[in-house]
């Protein structure tokens, strides 16, 4: 038999039946992400409108602020310079930065060491204590707002920055939640092993869990960082003194000063309100690597 005849005789191999079952399955899949992918863009167009629509009003002259339409027309940059001559914002940032670092510093390494405390030391009565710590996260601001200010006035320190931060060092329940679960994770092992070689609770903590939990610990410092950034109750309470005053009380003045109770000029409210939010913008894509990275191992390990 020649060669051509045997190819021809040869059986034909029959159809994978999963063939057809697994192409229909990647088409499915195909279109869900793209599904998915347009519902994401949706959104994102949503939650970036009311952004754009601030950076072009505040290019535009005061007659045009309210006009419809996203497009800065007339263009004027002008009202950037005006706004930053008319109100101290570089002081205003400079002390919303200092307020805002003192404070996710202090929240973040107070808090790591109370979790750490809860994760690795067991003694009776622990899970009730973590549950109490826990359940102050029911109570309001407002509830504690008057005994707080009492306790600051008593200081002498009602008029500083000093309470804008310094509570921070006695840690946060949710942020002790956040840690805790991410160091109940870590392998016990690691520090049973170092205590047999005779390192101490604080080494444990700075040269053993600090640099696994580093993650974690950023998303609570940026956590923390923008909820003082936009912080405009304890300002409001605390400060006198102008020079004092960080980014949101200082756009409080902003607003009265240019707004329904002083000369219309919404458009230096909408430039002072820009510059208040880029450096957040920025602060997060410097970090969004590190932070998207935090909550998501927070989230799976947790």
């Amino acid at each position: 038999m020649t060669a051509a005849a045997e190819r021809v005789a040869a059986p034909v191999p029959a159809a994978d039946p999963a063939v057809p079952a697994r192409r229909v399955g990647e088409a499915r899949l195909w279109w869900q992400r793209m599904i998915f992918g347009a519902v994401l863009l949706a959104a994102a167009v949503v939650f970036t409108l009311p952004f754009v629509w601030l950076i072009s009003a505040s290019l535009r002259p005061r007659e045009h602020v309210f006009a419809p339409g996203l497009a800065p027309m007339p263009f004027t940059p002008g009202n950037y310079a005006e706004a930053w001559s008319a109100v101290p914002l570089l002081t205003w940032l400079g002390n919303s930065l200092v307020v805002g670092i003192a404070a996710a510093a202090a929240v973040t390494i107070s808090s790591a060491w109370v979790a750490f405390g809860f994760a690795y030391f067991r003694f009776p009565g622990r899970d009730l204590l973590f549950g109490l710590v826990l359940a102050t996260m029911m109570l309001p601001f407002a509830v504690t707002m008057i005994p707080t200010y009492l306790i600051w006035s008593e200081l002498r320190l009602t008029d500083t920055q000093v309470p804008l931060w310094a509570g921070n060092l006695f840690g946060s329940a949710f942020y002790i939640f956040l840690l805790r679960q991410f160091l109940l994770s870590l392998p016990r092992e690691y520090f049973e092993a170092a205590r047999v070689d005779g390192a101490s609770y604080p080494q444990l903590f700075w040269k053993l869990a600090f640099p696994l939990i580093r993650p974690a610990l950023l998303v609570a410092f940026v956590f923390e960082f923008k909820a003082s950034w936009t912080d405009l109750l304890k300002p409001l309470i605390y400060l006198r003194d102008e020079r004092l005053y960080t980014l949101p009380r200082g756009l409080k003045v902003v607003l009265d000063r240019f707004g329904y109770g002083g000369e219309q000029q919404w458009e230096v409210i909408l430039a002072g309100s820009v510059i208040a939010t880029v450096p957040m913008l920025v602060l997060f894509f410097l970090a969004q690597r590190h932070f998207v990275e935090g909550i998501a191992t927070t989230g799976r390990k947790g």
